[in-house]
């Protein structure tokens, strides 16, 4: 297995964005989003860092599983205990995603954009996701922890998937550079940034919501709190958790 980062590389990237936490890097995890909401709960300091070079029993959204080619992927997650009402935790997961698609689009070349809720594509093929994880107590954020995959060679068996052809560190430094800067800012900053890479409004969709309802339409923006707003032709359609299928090109 190739080792993309270890130790030093993380401290580095911190260090670029102006941070100091604690890193963690292992070879081989089952997930960095479980590692590092173990050190959560540990109480570890907001932007500890924690990657991996492979995971064994990565997750994406719902459950569903992450899969990586070893050595051949950028796969973080990053602790934080933001001061905001859990109302609006989904931001955090909009804003790593705005943030790795502007670092990614910067480095590759390539338009990188970002299909609500999750999703990093390039085209109409998958590179990467973003999977957030609040924790609450007493009714306020005890702690996010964020994770993030981006696929650096194309995972086997995996179909739709993508991959880009860029260097770990590097894209990690641009991506924690540009997510500081969101997460330190108002939450306009956020949205804006997202909407502005955004391969999802303006386009047909169809909205699943967890609780199994259906809306077709054009997406038409985000709400305060990030979640989609669809146009059905009968009105807008707020859906806060869920899936999408974008059903045709971009209207806007």
């Amino acid at each position: 297995m190739d080792t993309l980062l270890d130790d030093d590389a993380l401290q580095r990237a911190l260090r670029a964005a102006g941070l100091t936490a604690p890193v963690r890097w292992d070879e081989v995890t089952d997930s960095t989003n479980a590692t590092a909401s173990a050190l959560a709960l540990e109480g570890t300091p907001a932007w500890t860092l924690v990657a991996a070079g492979h995971q064994t029993a990565g997750r994406g959204r719902h459950g569903r599983s992450w899969r990586d080619r070893p050595g051949s992927a950028l796969l973080c997650s990053v602790v934080l205990r933001p001061a905001w009402e859990p109302a609006v935790a989904g931001l955090v997961s909009l804003a790593a995603g705005a943030a790795m698609a502007e670092a990614a689009s910067e480095l590759s070349g390539r338009e990188i954009r970002c299909k609500w809720p999750n999703d990093l594509t390039a085209g109409e093929s998958k590179v990467g996701g973003i999977l957030g994880e609040v924790a609450v107590e007493a009714g306020r954020i005890a702690h996010v922890v964020v994770g993030i995959g981006v696929n650096l060679d194309v995972p086997e068996d995996v179909p739709g998937a993508g991959a880009l052809d860029v260097d770990a560190e590097a894209l990690l430094t641009s991506f924690l550079i540009r997510f500081r800067s969101m997460i330190d800012g108002p939450p306009e900053e956020i949205l804006g940034r997202w909407r502005a890479v955004s391969g999802t409004l303006g386009r047909r969709v169809e909205a699943t919501t967890v609780g199994g309802d259906t809306a077709s339409g054009v997406a038409a923006d985000l709400d305060g709190t990030g979640a989609l707003l669809v146009d059905t032709g009968e009105g807008i359609v707020r859906v806060a958790f869920g899936e999408i299928r974008h059903l045709g090109v971009n209207q806007g």
